[in-house]
């Protein structure tokens, strides 16, 4: 779900960093209407420490593995704090340990950042709805969804930006390949977002934006 440097031409990388640059604006600009701006900093320091470590955590899934993204339940959690959050966890491992690139970063920002703010706008729907069993239909759908929506932008551009270099035939079946996994891992952030924002809901409502 990281794309290492190398992989794309300059161009796509440079708007890469437009977008990134500009969701980036758009997000501290919403934070700062906030009465509180710096309310949620800790959590949000909190869950982008997750997520940083979160991609050294794989799962066995044969003939490969996964790892989760969370970038879904960030959306949930933070709100508009998610695409910075996300932001600082991709240049972190980028630089710590080489997961992703740095040309690459500003693609890989819009990659996960734009669906954790769009699982964000999903789960505020639950809160028009009276029943609590919404809220979680809702959380599990912003979780998966976020993941989902990355994973789809992540296959569009790959196969679209592959290199002449590249047996491409080949990388587009193994990334086609790659789908079947994105789809088990979808069902597996949703259903850790709604259980998380359902053990929130118990015990700690107000961390819920």
């Amino acid at each position: 779900m990281h794309i290492a440097d190398g992989l794309l031409p300059p161009n796509i990388c440079i708007a890469g960093y437009g977008i990134t640059g500009g969701m980036t604006w758009y997000s501290l600009r919403q934070i700062n209407k906030q009465k509180n701006p710096r309310e949620h900093m800790i959590k949000a320091s909190l869950l982008a420490a997750a997520f940083f470590v979160i991609s050294s955590i794989h799962i066995p899934l044969p003939p490969s593995s996964i790892h989760l993204v969370l970038n879904g339940l960030m959306g949930v959690l933070l709100g508009y704090y998610a695409f910075c959050a996300i932001l600082i966890g991709l240049f972190l491992q980028a630089v710590m340990w080489n997961h992703g690139g740095l040309s690459t970063l500003g693609v890989n920002g819009a990659l996960l950042g734009i669906p954790a703010l769009l699982a964000y706008y999903i789960f505020q729907i639950s809160y028009r709805l009276r029943q609590p069993i919404w809220k979680q239909v809702w959380a599990f759908l912003a979780g998966a969804g976020g993941f989902g929506i990355t994973a789809i932008a992540f296959t569009l551009l790959v196969i679209t930006t592959i290199s002449a270099d590249i047996d491409a035939q080949m990388e587009q079946k193994a990334i086609y390949a790659s789908m079947v996994g994105y789809s088990i891992q979808m069902g597996i952030e949703g259903i850790f977002t709604t259980m998380l924002v359902s053990f929130l809901q118990r015990v700690k409502p107000e961390l819920l934006p």
